[in-house]
């Protein structure tokens, strides 16, 4: 039995892990948008997800840390940094699994449904991602943290599903949608899998 003591330091623990990976998730992206801004968007065309295309179907992987333009990654960075300390928060582990779901399930489909020989890059698949994780873990939990968290987070990012509807030029609702998705589709495996473990 874990000692009040134990407990503390393992949360702070965690604390301290979600925010160093937050923080060097937050400086990949950042340092990724430097050199792609020297090289005129090199990277972005080279390493986005080029839909259909059978030789760029691994870049659902280095799409989500690259970014089309300075307003792009600005306008991701607060939300990213937000949601994605309160999806690490519960361990690194957990943050990886939850993360590749996400990055696979968002990337996918927009390889699939984008239209044929389009480019998409952005962390907002993983942004609409953490933002179901944490939706759907306030009720798989069934904790009291979870809930107030969901709650808080519904609150402040509600809007946000407004971005899964298609029709607004040059924003990947396919990855807004299927980011979501996939975050929930997380939160149920992230708990199946804990629960297995007792």
């Amino acid at each position: 039995m874990r000692s009040a003591g134990d407990e503390i330091a393992g949360h702070a623990s965690r604390m301290l892990g979600a925010v160093t990976v937050t923080v060097l998730m937050l400086a990949t992206c950042w340092g990724v948008e430097v050199l792609n801004y020297a090289d005129e968007g090199t990277l972005s065309t080279e390493y986005g997800i080029r839909a259909h295309s059978t030789g760029s179907i691994w870049h659902i992987f280095t799409a989500p840390f690259l970014h089309a333009n300075l307003d792009h990654i600005m306008a991701n960075s607060l939300p990213l940094a937000i949601l994605g300390f309160l999806a690490a928060s519960r361990g690194l582990g957990r943050f990886v699994t939850v993360s590749l779901i996400v990055i696979v399930v968002s990337g996918l489909s927009v390889w699939f449904l984008a239209a044929p020989g389009s480019v998409t890059v952005g962390a907002s698949g993983l942004i609409f991602g953490y933002f179901g994780y944490l939706l759907a873990r306030g009720f798989v939990e069934h904790r009291l943290m979870d809930i107030v968290i969901a709650f808080a987070v519904a609150v402040l990012y509600g809007t946000m599903l407004f971005g899964v509807l298609p029709g607004r030029p040059g924003i990947s609702w396919q990855a807004h949608l299927f980011g979501l998705i996939g975050g929930m589709l997380a939160a149920w495996f992230t708990r199946r899998r804990a629960e297995a473990a007792v």
